[in-house]
């Protein structure tokens, strides 16, 4: 049967969440990838996996937990970022390494907490979606699309120049930490689908895919959104039917994606250079040559 794979419940959940994921994902990367700050979602994992060995520790939603312990992880690392001069980089990398070592000793000291399922919050599982996750990941999900649509403007104005957007009056610290704290819900929407090491994948290579064919901000936005969906649903298909992980699928697809739209790339900068310069030409021919001196006297 062709849609086979949408008959059990466990691969519908699972499809809604990848969805969600490959919209969310790029759609905050794109800012990411401006500011120059790519790893910053692998920094948030990070921490995220103190706040899943707190949901398991404390018999609460590590969805919800790893929320609370991103967000505060990602308001800290803007203040180091801001504070921190030349210790900064040594704090984030303490920062990161704890929240990851901190989240593995939780989930071992838990009752409920084992080694599946570290590695299904670590590299995403598609049978461990649950109905609670599902509307845990749909908030959250609705939260990014609304900032990063609705204050796309604003958002890029401060990922392009911090100090041209604070002399046009824009509250660039506000604006920086809600960049930061929508990357930190976008880590805990995308951690069981693609995982926490891989989720920093998923923001980064569509945004780069798509920059290898498009010129304007808005292009490169909804095109980033497209391939970060597609991959997000084929991979997770594909790890229905040949029983690979999830996340490590999603990402070797993007990148896949990224590789073919960079070897296209190419030929269609030498079709723009040939056009741009034929259009130059006929426009030079259709200038009237300039009159002479002598042309303008009258007798």
């Amino acid at each position: 049967m062709l849609f086979e794979f949408l008959n059990p419940p466990f691969m519908q959940r699972a499809l809604i969440a990848a969805v969600l994921v490959g919209i969310t994902a790029p759609a905050i990367g794109i800012y990411l990838v401006q500011r120059r700050q790519a790893l910053m979602g692998d920094g948030i994992g990070h921490i995220a996996m103190t706040g899943v060995g707190l949901g398991f520790l404390l018999s609460t939603s590590p969805v919800w937990m790893a929320t609370a312990v991103a967000v505060a992880g990602a308001v800290t690392m803007e203040l180091i970022r801001w504070y921190g001069h030349t210790r900064g980089d040594l704090a984030l990398a303490m920062l990161f390494y704890g929240g990851m070592a901190g989240g593995v000793m939780l989930i071992n000291l838990s009752d409920t907490g084992s080694n599946a399922n570290l590695t299904s919050y670590l590299f995403g599982s598609l049978s461990t979606v649950s109905e609670s996750d599902v509307i845990a990941i749909s908030v959250l999900a609705a939260f990014v699309v609304v900032v990063t649509v609705g204050l796309r403007r604003q958002l890029f104005a401060v990922s392009q120049d911090e100090e041209f957007a604070r002399v046009s009056g824009l509250p660039v610290r506000v604006l920086n930490l809600l960049v930061a704290v929508t990357a930190a819900v976008t880590v805990t929407v995308a951690m069981r689908v693609v995982g926490l090491l891989l989720v920093s994948a998923l923001m980064v290579v569509p945004v780069a895919a798509a920059q290898q064919i498009t010129k304007s901000f808005k292009v490169t936005f909804v095109l980033s959104v497209v391939i970060g969906t597609a991959v997000t649903l084929t991979g997770t298909v594909t790890s229905y039917y040949q029983d690979v992980p999830p996340g490590a699928t999603i990402v070797l697809l993007a990148i896949a994606v990224f590789v073919a739209l960079t070897a296209l790339a190419a030929p269609l900068a030498r079709r723009r250079a040939r056009a741009s310069e034929t259009k130059g030409a006929e426009c030079t021919l259709e200038v009237p040559p300039a009159r002479s001196g002598a042309d303008d006297v009258r007798v």
